[in-house]
């Protein structure tokens, strides 16, 4: 199979709740055209995706909502259960736990961390709060597959290297700074204050003329 891009899969997950939707507004088949419209993209670029993966629809008809949320669902491996540990359980690590659709998507937290005495022993969102110390023995033990980060940038990379020692296969990234880990373990960075600066970017260029450059860079 052909390297999917990042832009595909996230499509793929698009795709997968507008067919949630569809699914509970009481709907069996789906064209292209209308899953397109739901995403703002063309039907051409909705077929392109699932092609890499098979053929899911039948021409004049469209697709079954129940084969291709099913389908979707087992591409983006949402047809298992997935062992999530938490490292972090400040402002960032207390809101993520204590949001219950995770699980719902088949995210089952097994264990939550943190260095800070205050908070190890406190419950969140139902999980109890652990000692970091306890980290590497505790994420072996409970076979954790996915390891979040939410602890403050510099002590990620250490964090990372720690989860990565105990097993875990990916990483999802909350503190603002790039991670360095083997190549075989996805990592996926939520840089929140990146995002609003985009959003400031974008804005600031719509309301302000475009400036001339006063001269060549030569960084």
């Amino acid at each position: 199979m052909a390297r999917i891009s990042e832009s595909t899969v996230r499509r793929l997950s698009h795709y997968y709740r507008v067919l949630e939707e569809v699914a509970a507004e009481g709907k069996r088949m789906i064209s292209s055209r209308r899953l397109a419209e739901r995403e703002g993209i063309t039907s051409a670029q909705v077929r392109k995706d699932l092609s890499y993966f098979g053929s899911f629809g039948r021409r004049g008809l469209g697709y079954s909502v129940q084969h291709l949320r099913e389908e979707i669902g087992a591409i983006l491996g949402l047809d298992r259960r997935w062992k999530v540990v938490v490292v972090g359980a400040g402002n960032i690590g207390s809101a993520l736990l204590s949001y219950g659709g995770f699980a719902e998507q088949g995210f089952d937290v097994v264990a939550v961390f943190d260095q800070d005495p205050r908070r190890i022993g406190q419950r969140i969102g139902g999980f109890e709060v652990l000692d970091t110390a306890k980290l590497a023995e505790l994420t072996r033990a409970r076979g954790a597959d996915i390891g979040v980060i939410a602890t403050p940038a510099r002590g990620a990379q250490a964090v990372a290297e720690a989860l990565v020692a105990a097993g875990v296969r990916g990483i999802l990234n909350f503190a603002p700074r790039k991670l360095f880990v083997a190549d075989d373990v996805p990592v996926r960075t939520v840089d929140m204050t990146m995002e609003f600066e985009s959003l400031s970017f974008a804005l600031t260029q719509a309301r302000s003329p475009r400036r001339r450059r006063s001269g060549r860079d030569t960084a």
